[in-house]
């Protein structure tokens, strides 16, 4: 009876011996970070993460320092606010003080001119009677002639100081006005984007300095990884590349995974390359190799981290 347990157990093992083994690629989860800088340099001021905290989208990161672009936002708001007065000055005529001198000269002229025509009337009187040369008119209708005049100085005078600036000036003042107005909402910008918010919901990956110390300019200050923004990079020999595609499914394993996660492959190399010195194989490979890229959805993709070793296996069929 033990004899027959024996050759039963020998037979299971052989009939065990007989299986093809699993056909699995190996690779590793990287991350889609992303990374959140200042497109303008500046010693930081404050920073309002901590590595491995869970942030909501719009949380604010960090602040650079900005005295030099507050201060120079303030000039361009007052250089603003000046071309926006000179514009506006354009469309009105004189002040009111200035047309009531004109209005006072003008009735002072009109009143000049009642004088003359009462004096020139009085003289041709005379001249007729014989009482006074003929010389005394040319002289009374000159007066006249002169004080008339004057009033249509004044007149049109008063029409000039009621006109706003001519089409061109006021076109002119117009164009300062709006290049002021966008030299100010340039100099918000830069003032703005000294403070920065995250672009995504996420946890905070690693920051990169320490308040006070100097940020160039689109130098990263923090990384971010959005919820399930992982995939999966193996390789596979090139004699098996011909059994993929992109959109193909595929089954990733990891340790402490639990069952596979279901990915699709959206990205394959044009070009060969060897096989990296550093990969979490046991089986002896091919060298020359082909990178291959799947992306899991976004609630597995949470079950990954990044750097974790994975073993990915083709499903057949799809």
């Amino acid at each position: 009876m033990k004899t027959l347990w024996w050759v039963a157990a020998a037979a299971l093992g052989l009939s065990a011996c007989d299986r093809p083994a699993e056909h699995l690629w190996s690779g590793y989860v990287e991350g889609d970070y992303v990374y959140v800088a200042s497109p303008i340099g500046g010693a930081l001021a404050q920073l309002s993460v901590r590595r491995g905290q869970q942030i909501d989208k719009g949380a604010p990161l960090f602040t650079l320092d900005s005295t030099a672009e507050r201060a120079a936002r303030e000039e361009a708001a007052a250089r603003e606010r000046s071309a926006r007065a000179q514009a506006a000055n354009t469309d009105k005529g004189r002040r009111s003080d200035e047309i009531a001198v004109t209005q006072a000269q003008l009735a002072q002229a009109r009143a000049q001119a009642t004088l003359a025509a009462s004096e020139l009337a009085r003289t041709r009187q005379l001249v007729a009677q014989g009482f006074v040369s003929p010389s005394k008119l040319d002289d009374a209708s000159a007066a006249e002639q002169q004080a008339l005049a004057r009033v249509g100085e004044l007149q049109a005078a008063l029409r000039v100081a009621r006109l706003p600036a001519r089409s061109d000036e006021r076109a002119a003042a117009d164009a300062q006005a709006d290049a002021a107005r966008s030299a100010l909402a340039q100099q918000q910008w830069r003032e703005a984007q000294k403070s920065q918010r995250a672009p995504t919901a996420g946890q905070v990956a690693d920051t990169f300095f320490r308040v006070g110390e100097w940020v160039n300019a689109g130098q990263p200050v923090v990384s971010l990884l959005a919820p399930g923004a992982v995939r999966a990079r193996f390789y596979v020999p090139e004699a098996e590349l011909g059994t993929l595609k992109v959109g193909q499914a595929v089954e990733l394993r990891c340790d402490g995974c639990g069952a596979p996660i279901a990915a699709r492959i959206d990205f394959i190399a044009t070009q060969a390359e060897y096989t990296p010195p550093v990969i979490y194989s046991n089986a002896q490979r091919s060298r020359l190799v082909f990178l291959v890229e799947a992306r899991p959805e976004p609630n597995d993709g949470a079950r990954l981290k990044p750097g974790q070793p994975l073993d990915v296996k083709a499903l057949a069929g799809t």
